[in-house]
């Protein structure tokens, strides 16, 4: 494919491929960041324990989390076209999207709240805190490096996911890559594609973790 064909094409991949990205990201925290809340308030070690709760929540989010993406995108297409519109293209990635990173960015934030150090929450109920002032001025501060570094992950599975999508229409890089490099044996495109696949997971990576080294109290230069 000729050069002045080839730039306008990747650069609108590149446009959709961040599009589907950070959107995704952004509701899959919206629905992640509270399941984690709850899964961790209501755990049997947690501040308000509810075992019924807790079994059900782990259950949903360990099926949903268990789910290939490229399944899952076929299972949700009448969900994906209720809300979209349409089931293919960038927007509707979106859906299923967050639908399969949800649960995985639960569990990431989570893994990250459990991390913080239980006498710094017992200091907090010995002065009377509420339960919903430890999580977000005490729980969620203490837990704010690991919390970014676990959203530098999901990014990156999240980046991937969009990826996989272009194998049923999905639209950006990764659709680009299976259109032109493999259907049409174009190999240059092919090459090109997962290039700009690996420096778009690099700028996250680096620039998540150059901001999770800031923000962490406990590294010292």
């Amino acid at each position: 494919m000729p050069m002045a064909k080839m730039i306008p094409l990747l650069w609108n991949g590149i446009k959709d491929t961040m599009y589907m990205t950070m959107t995704s990201t952004l509701f899959a925290y919206l629905i992640g960041l509270p399941l984690a809340i709850l899964l961790v308030l209501t755990s049997p070690k947690g501040l308000r324990p509810r075992p019924i709760l807790y079994r059900i929540l782990d259950i949903v989010v360990n099926v949903f989390r268990s789910v290939p993406f490229i399944i899952l995108m076929i299972l949700v297409i009448p969900i994906t076209r209720a809300i979209a519109g349409k089931a293919y293209g960038s927007t509707a990635t979106v859906v299923p999207l967050v639908i399969a990173a949800a649960p995985y960015v639960a569990r990431m934030i989570e893994s990250s709240l459990l991390e913080v150090n239980p006498g710094v929450i017992e200091a907090a109920q010995s002065m009377g805190s509420s339960t919903w002032q430890i999580i977000y001025k005490v729980i969620i501060p203490e837990a704010r490096a690991s919390l970014l570094v676990g959203a530098t992950i999901s990014i990156g599975t999240i980046l991937g996911y969009s990826a996989m999508s272009g194998a049923v229409g999905g639209g950006g890089l990764g659709q680009i890559a299976i259109q032109y490099g493999y259907q049409r044996y174009q190999t240059d495109i092919l090459i090109v594609t997962v290039i700009l696949l690996i420096i778009l997971m690099q700028i996250f990576q680096l620039l998540g973790m150059w901001i999770s080294r800031k923000l962490d109290k406990r590294i010292r230069e």
